[in-house]
C-alpha cells in the first residue's frame, strides 16, 4: 500500500448493449485471460435466458439480485492486547457491490449446470427471488457479525 497519496479511481466505460455502469464492472470481474468478448457473450446470453424465463426486463432482475446479495454489516479482524476480536463493521458502498459482484460470479461458477451462461443466469434468478448461494453467504456474513455484536466496541 502506497503511503504517498491516495489512488485514483478508474472510469469505467459503460457496457455496449444496455450502457450501464455496474453490468460493466460485472462483465469486467467475470472476465478470464482478458477475454472480455467470452464475458459479454456468457452475461448477454444469460440476460436472452432471463428474458425468455421470467418475461421480465433482465436488467432490473440483475440489479435486484445485486442488492440481494449486497452486506450491510460484515466483520474485520482487530487485535486488541494479544487477542484477536472479529469486530463488525459497516460496509462502505464500493466495497458492498464489490462483494456482491463477487459473490454472485463464485456462486454461479460453483453451480451444476452444463454452460456458464446457464449458471449465470440460474443464479441471478435466484438471488434476485432472495434465494441461492450467493444470498446464503449473505447471510452467513450478517449472522457472523450479529454473533460478534458484543465486540462492536472494539470498533476503529
Amino acid at each position: 500500500m502506497s503511503r504517498r497519496r491516495r489512488a485514483v479511481k478508474r472510469e469505467v466505460t459503460p457496457d455496449p448493449k444496455f450502457g450501464d455502469l455496474v453490468l460493466s464492472k460485472f462483465m469486467c470481474s467475470l472476465m478470464l485471460d482478458g477475454k472480455k468478448s467470452v464475458s459479454e457473450k456468457i452475461i448477454y446470453g444469460a440476460f436472452d435466458l432471463i428474458e425468455t424465463g421470467t418475461k421480465q426486463d433482465p436488467l432490473s432482475i440483475f440489479h435486484q439480485a445485486l442488492t440481494n446479495v449486497m452486506p450491510n454489516i460484515e466483520v474485520r479482524s482487530r487485535r486488541v492486547g494479544g487477542a484477536t476480536y472479529q469486530v463488525p463493521v459497516e460496509v462502505r458502498q464500493d466495497r458492498r457491490q464489490a462483494l456482491a459482484i463477487r459473490w454472485l460470479i463464485n456462486a454461479a461458477r460453483s453451480r451444476n449446470e452444463n454452460t456458464m451462461v446457464e449458471r449465470l443466469s440460474n443464479e441471478l434468478m435466484d438471488a434476485s427471488a432472495s434465494k441461492g448461494n450467493a444470498v446464503k453467504k449473505r447471510e452467513d456474513t450478517h449472522k457472523m457479525a450479529d454473533a460478534n455484536r458484543a465486540f462492536s466496541h472494539y470498533r476503529w
